[in-house]
């Protein structure tokens, strides 16, 4: 195992993204997927600009149903729960690096962004998977 490969060997390329402008029912919708990973990142003209947690989602519709017609579903729009300037590193970033700074428990997720560019995205829980299956 080389700890000092950059993280894009070992990231989720695989990440769905979400606008400031959509309605938090595509965020739940995200969330009923399968494997899904509890971050997602929020894009505007291609670029970073937030991250929406499941905690911030949760936070939001706290007394709702899961039933689509809720209307907090379709009144809120992601600009709301999204947190700004989220945490991200560069797909060169060394794998140690960055299970250094998870293990800090600070953020449970990191966006890979190149030059603003949403590459993947990676967590505590790829991070154990990988450390793991050495």
């Amino acid at each position: 195992m080389d700890k000092n490969q950059p993280i894009s060997k070992i990231m989720t390329t695989d990440v769905e993204v979400v606008t400031p402008d959509q309605k938090i029912l595509d965020v739940k919708h995200i969330y009923e997927k399968r494997n899904f990973h509890h971050h997602i990142p929020v894009v505007e003209d291609n670029q970073l600009v937030g991250m929406v947690s499941l905690v911030d989602f949760m936070r939001k519709i706290h007394n709702a149903t899961l039933d689509d017609s809720e209307a907090v579903y379709n009144e809120v729009k992601v600009e709301e729960i999204m947190s700004r300037s989220p945490a991200f590193v560069t797909s060169d970033t060394p794998i140690e690096t960055v299970a250094k700074e998870l293990s800090k428990g600070e953020v449970h997720a990191y966006v890979v962004a190149d030059n603003g560019e949403v590459k993947g995205i990676i967590s505590t829980a790829d991070m154990i998977k990988y450390f793991l299956e050495d």
